[in-house]
């Protein structure tokens, strides 16, 4: 099929679109590989694709062969991902259907690993001479535009047939593939895909796939939903029994029951939750308990005096950089990657607070790089919300900050470019 779109450009799909139009479409490609000017361009998701796979240095005649994972980590992860409780119903939306229509169904994890396949057993086998196999890569990384990879990286249902494939051992395959994603964060959780001989293409076969991820996503809500009402019917009785503001909440952090407080639909929860006194940002210092299947949150109504008061980021050690926190309830230590390190030290530098723009100065001398400062500074804030500010970025008001420098100035982040460190770097040299 073809689409004249603007300026004379024709889009072109292999989908179902007869020889010549899969005449266009292995023209298109060539003239993608070889830098041709071509008034022939495939649909968008296939273009964009294209383009990410020539930026990793994919070769188009490479062997989709890739080293599979041994068979514990394969189970390992199967165990790992709430995939696996779906698959009874994937097999019965999907298997039997592939099998048919002799296709395959795969589901992978969300880097792209074949973790489950199923379908007809002559497939099957073909699928083993392009390493369709489980414990095989499929990101667009490993293995060029395909439904799988390509799903993975856009984040959306797409189908990919014949040519439409960057490398051209699977051009006679044809494969549809769509994200599943957990509904309760939204988090992605895997990949399903039906795969089989370019001669079985059906346009009906992306829907199907796409319907049946949808319908996956909804036994995970249905599932979540029961066990908030377990944990609900555990709560109810002990929050009547509390004075003062208190939530149960799931491990996601989900309400299940509130009392002496607004309802939230969420509660942000660190990740290393114990039981015993914690603060929590939006709620201050708290006393958790565990129930079954979340936890009890009971708000002290005697302030916040177990906040930390006390930030000692330690810069001495490059393969150690870390950031501590320190309160009446003792210290937490907890290690820091490069770029969340230079982040902290800028905040140190500059305890008056510096905006998104000003941060992305001094970390990456382009302050037109906010959006990427933003994000950084978010994932900061969820391990360090509790002295970190924001409007302007700054430590808190009454923490105190204090920096281990590395014994000899010069040596501060010795693999930063950031102006922020190179600046202090220069200034300790010239001393």
């Amino acid at each position: 099929m073809t689409d004249t779109g603007a300026v004379g450009m024709v889009r072109v799909t292999g989908q179902g679109a007869g020889r010549r139009a899969s005449r266009l479409l292995h023209g298109a490609r060539e003239a993608r590989l070889t830098g041709a000017p071509s008034a022939v361009v495939p649909r968008a998701e296939i273009d964009a694709s294209w383009d990410r796979v020539m930026r990793s240095g994919i070769d188009p005649d490479q062997s989709p062969e890739s080293e599979l994972l041994e068979a514990d980590e394969i189970e390992h992860r199967r165990r790992s991902t709430a995939l696996g409780e779906l698959m009874p119903l994937l097999r019965a939306g999907l298997a039997s259907i592939a099998d048919a229509a002799q296709q395959i169904m795969v589901v992978t994890d969300t880097e792209g690993r074949v973790l489950w396949r199923q379908g007809n057993t002559g497939v099957l086998r073909r699928a083993h001479d392009i390493c369709l196999e489980e414990g095989a890569a499929w990101a667009e990384a490993a293995t060029g535009t395909n439904a799988i990879g390509t799903a993975l990286a856009a984040r959306i249902p797409v189908q990919v047939h014949s040519a439409e494939h960057f490398i051209r051992a699977l051009h006679s395959w044809t494969c549809a593939a769509a994200p599943v994603r957990d509904p309760r964060d939204g988090r992605l959780i895997g990949i399903v895909d039906i795969s089989g001989p370019a001669s079985t293409f059906h346009p009906a076969t992306l829907a199907l796939v796409d319907s049946v991820a949808r319908l996956a996503e909804g036994e995970i809500r249905i599932r979540h939903l029961a066990e908030i009402e377990r944990l609900r019917a555990v709560a109810a009785p002990i929050l009547c029994r509390i004075g003062g503001r208190a939530l149960a909440v799931d491990v996601h952090g989900r309400l299940a029951a509130v009392t002496g407080m607004p309802p939230v639909d969420r509660l942000p929860l660190p990740k290393s939750l114990r039981p015993g006194p914690v603060w929590l940002p939006s709620l201050g210092m708290c006393r958790v308990e565990p129930l079954p299947g979340g936890w009890l949150v009971q708000v002290d109504e005697g302030g916040a005096p177990g906040a930390p008061r006390r930030v000692v980021l330690d810069l001495s050690r490059p393969r150690a950089l870390a950031v501590h926190l320190t309160g009446p309830l003792g210290s937490v230590k907890q290690r820091l990657s490069p770029r969340h390190a230079e982040l902290l030290y800028a905040l140190a530098v500059h305890r008056q607070g510096r905006t998104a723009s000003e941060l992305a100065r001094d970390i990456f001398g382009d302050a037109t790089r906010t959006v990427t400062v933003r994000a950084e500074i978010s994932r900061l804030r969820r391990r360090l919300a509790e002295v970190l500010a924001h409007r302007p970025y700054r430590f808190g008001d009454g923490v105190e900050v204090e920096v281990i420098h590395p014994e000899h100035g010069a040596d501060l982040l010795p693999h930063s470019l950031a102006p922020v460190v190179t600046e202090a770097r220069g200034a300790a040299r010239a001393t």
